[in-house]
């Protein structure tokens, strides 16, 4: 018997899922996109962003998604054959690298498998007399395939004192977890709408520094992804390199008034945090009763805020079974060495308690009826964080 009637929940790691003011905010005809009301809310949307990030320099807002983020710093920052050092902590780390392979610039990969990057080993690439060439060191705050956390600060203490840009994508952990773009010498960010930014997917964005904008253009800068006008422009339009995508504005306008001004950032980043935690207690207490379900990062405090990557045997049945009978979806184990037996559960973005914990249930009764073994109190575990953070 199927019981997925009603509301789902969608607990992939982006798109997350939408509150719905923000739907309906994107719920209008398609206004005077040269007009004064366009504009008003497109320079306040670009306000806000860079409250975000942290930072008081420069973001250019593009249409598409996190790949298109990608591209367009590569095309940006980088000429041909530039010699650029990626970190990777997953899969998403290798597919950065491998977009700016594809756009002709050197990259070497500094490749951790799995697990967060080691700061010391940043640093000890960096002294070596062969780095002098590097114009740039790439990473992902979180990797949404392994759930493991970079921690930027010490990344860029290991740089010491090399010239090289930091550059770092935040799409799955900007609105999650602290970031302070200037204040940690953070030269270029990357994000995009669709995760802890509460809205569809269609939006990118570059934040980049003073340092970067001395630099100028370069080789592999064309006349759409060139962010300079973007970022220094007073018309709507020019923000977006044609016509803006005015719907997806006025949500990203109600999910930062959201964000900001209603819940607050450092709320937000707090209420990641005891999601995060409450989803790995459930986890620890089922993987006390069979070693075979463990987080993939072992480390809780290099682990992301806004998903969590596990190994579970029979993971690919137990999420068509929850997904048919209880309406609830997971995010598939994407760059796992076994990903039919692997998973990721999101609590990012639009994300509440109750959410987390039917989901939880959820998974535990999922188990239950396909005879996955497990250790029992996962959820008391989870109900215990909870209430002693809220």
């Amino acid at each position: 018997m199927s019981l997925s009637a009603g509301h789902p929940i969608i607990a992939i790691p982006g798109p997350s899922p939408v509150p719905a003011r923000v739907l309906r905010a994107m719920h209008r005809v398609s206004p005077d996109i040269y007009g004064a009301e366009v504009l008003a809310v497109v320079q306040n949307v670009v306000a806000r962003l860079k409250q975000l990030a942290g930072t008081a320099a420069h973001v250019a807002p593009y249409i598409g998604n996190g790949h298109a983020g990608w591209e367009a710093v590569t095309s940006n920052l980088f000429n041909r054959d530039d010699r650029v050092l990626v970190i990777q902590s997953g899969h998403f780390g290798r597919s950065w690298a491998d977009v700016m392979t594809r756009q002709g610039v050197a990259v070497e990969a500094m490749d951790f498998g799995l697990a967060p990057p080691d700061p010391a080993r940043l640093a000890e690439r960096l002294a070596r007399p062969d780095a002098a060439g590097i114009v740039a060191v790439c990473v992902c705050q979180t990797d949404t395939a392994s759930s493991a956390r970079a921690d930027i600060q010490a990344l860029k203490a290991a740089m010491g004192d090399h010239p090289a840009l930091l550059v770092v994508d935040a799409i799955a952990s900007l609105g999650c977890a602290p970031m302070k773009m200037d204040d940690w010498g953070v030269d270029v960010l990357i994000a995009a709408s669709q995760k802890g930014l509460m809205c569809p997917p269609g939006l990118c964005f570059a934040w980049f520094s003073d340092r970067v904008v001395r630099r100028g253009r370069t080789g592999l800068t064309t006349p759409y992804w060139d962010w300079h006008p973007r970022a220094t422009t007073d018309a709507a339009w020019q923000f977006w390199g044609g016509t803006p995508p005015v719907q997806l504005v006025y949500a990203l306008d109600e999910a930062l008034r959201m964000l900001l001004e209603e819940e607050g950032l450092e709320a937000a980043w707090a209420r990641h945090e005891t999601l995060a935690r409450a989803c790995w207690a459930a986890f620890d207490a089922w993987g006390a009763g069979n070693p075979a379900i463990r987080l993939v990062v072992a480390d809780p405090e290099c682990r992301a805020h806004a998903v969590t990557a596990v190994q579970l045997p029979q993971a690919d049945e137990l999420r068509a079974w929850l997904t048919e009978r209880l309406g609830v979806t997971l995010g598939v184990g994407l760059g796992a060495a076994d990903p039919a037996n692997a998973l990721r559960v999101a609590h990012m973005g639009h994300a509440n308690a109750p959410m987390l914990l039917g989901t939880l249930a959820s998974m535990q009764a999922g188990m239950t009826a396909l005879g996955i073994a497990h250790g029992p109190g996962g959820i008391d575990a989870a109900i215990r964080v909870i209430a002693e953070r809220a």
